[in-house]
């Protein structure tokens, strides 16, 4: 067999590179094979390097929501550039930034911006420390604060057998290299479990700087919080004097205008954003009160970083915020409906063809499909305990040769973007029930 530039690239790659890429789920740990390497993407399309053109729903795991070489990003990146890459200083454009993202978001007052999601949770935990004066987080089970070793705990699949008792989960780390002393203060908690919840908060609420969760369940997929879920967890957190803090990096601008904080009409005391925020390139940003975040003040809890608030970072991320909040929010409102609507495509068609025993969850523009014998793919345990995860694979590799490119990791998931249309749903409707009717045979 002739071989392909991707597997080229792949052979070179893994010769300098650790595993051919520079991050697990782009390589062979997701893909189990060898990538696809992309050359170029315009729209809702994506291309690689042997010509090959996908329907792309993963749209870099979600910080695209105006898709690939939008003309006002690539026209604002053209005239910004020419004008200095970055700075290091104050600029107005920050202001603007911060200014839009205050009048936007209720429950912020201050903006914080960083690089990435993890360096804006490592900010955020510190600082919950710092204004609670207290050690101890609680976090849950299948959540992702990024890869630093004080959340890093409970994130990937793990046997079920392993997990222990749902009041009394065992802390399985996620890498080796990581100390115990590092998240020794960390307490895990099943996701969508009040009983559970309420236990850990009676043992350990007044130890607890503060609890933080993901808004939607983003990193075993696409799960919802039960009906008034995270309204309790939040009521808890006052009851107890310790933060809600409400990790938005995957769902801010990108289930609702104003993220999970809108949708379940919550008002967190700290909140974290990335992805979507820098319209492709790394930005993230820390928000909360006044009274919490004047915390990050100079000689109080300390904050660094050469590249926070990039000009071209924050120059994108206005034009992709103003961009999406013209005619009264219409680019949010658009990949709600993409999402809601390829959703339901999905689910009529397990419906009709369920030989696999698949499901599929969302959340307005978030959703992902499931190989499981539940009903319903309610937190980490059941993830764990029933989810297919090599199937998926298998089912995402096999949709990519109709030219569908979603990430064939199972914990992950897809997203819509405003420049996806109906006919790619459509097209990609047809080609998951033509995938769905190949893998029966």
């Amino acid at each position: 067999m002739t071989q392909n530039t991707s597997e080229s690239l792949f052979e070179r790659g893994s010769k300098v590179l650790i595993e051919g890429v520079s991050s697990a789920s782009r390589g062979p740990a997701a893909f189990g094979t060898t990538p696809r390497y992309m050359s170029h993407g315009e729209g809702s399309r994506l291309y690689d390097v042997d010509g090959r053109e996908y329907i792309d729903w993963m749209m870099a795991f979600g910080a695209l929501p105006l898709g690939h070489a939008h003309p006002k990003i690539v026209e604002t990146v053209t005239k910004e550039i020419a004008r200095g890459s970055h700075f290091a200083t104050a600029l107005e454009v920050e202001v603007e930034v911060a200014e839009i993202l205050v009048d936007l978001l209720p429950h912020v007052e201050k903006i914080r911006f960083a690089n990435t999601g993890t360096e804006a949770a490592m900010a955020a935990i510190r600082l919950a420390r710092g204004h609670t004066g207290r050690r101890k987080i609680i976090k849950f089970e299948g959540h992702y604060h990024g890869w630093w070793d004080a959340v890093l705990i409970n994130s990937n699949p793990q046997p079920i057998t392993a997990l222990g008792h749902p009041n009394s989960p065992i802390r399985i780390p996620d890498s080796s290299g990581m100390t115990e002393e590092s998240w020794m203060d960390t307490i895990v908690v099943p996701w969508n479990d009040l009983d559970a919840l309420e236990r850990a908060m009676a043992l350990h609420g007044r130890d607890a700087a503060c609890v933080v969760t993901e808004g939607v369940m983003s990193n075993m997929g696409v799960i919802a919080p039960a009906p008034g879920y995270l309204n309790r967890m939040q009521e808890l957190c006052n009851e107890y004097g310790a933060l809600f803090y409400l990790d938005e990096t995957v769902t801010g601008f990108r289930v609702a205008a104003g993220g999970c904080a809108e949708l379940f009409n919550l008002k967190p005391d700290l909140v974290t954003y990335g992805k979507a925020l820098g319209g492709g390139v790394p930005m993230a940003a820390i928000g909360g009160s006044n009274e919490v975040m004047s915390g990050l003040e100079w000689g109080k809890v300390l904050h660094f970083g050469t590249h926070n608030a990039g000009r071209l970072a924050l120059h994108i991320c206005k034009t992709m915020l103003t961009t999406m909040l013209s005619d009264n929010q219409a680019g949010f409102k658009k990949i709600e409906d993409l999402g809601l609507k390829l959703t339901k495509e999905i689910q009529a068609i397990t419906r009709k063809n369920n030989k696999q025993n698949v499901i599929c969850q969302g959340v307005n523009s978030m959703f992902q499909i499931f190989f499981t014998d539940q009903d319903e793919i309610a937190n980490y345990r059941d993830f764990c305990r029933s989810v297919d995860r090599l199937k998926f694979r298998d089912f995402a590799l096999k949709l990519f040769d109709k030219g569908i490119y979603m990430n064939p990791s199972a914990t992950l998931h897809s997203l819509s973007s405003i420049v996806h249309n109906e006919e790619d749903i459509e097209v990609t409707a047809r080609a998951i029930s033509e995938t769905l009717d190949e893998m029966s045979i």
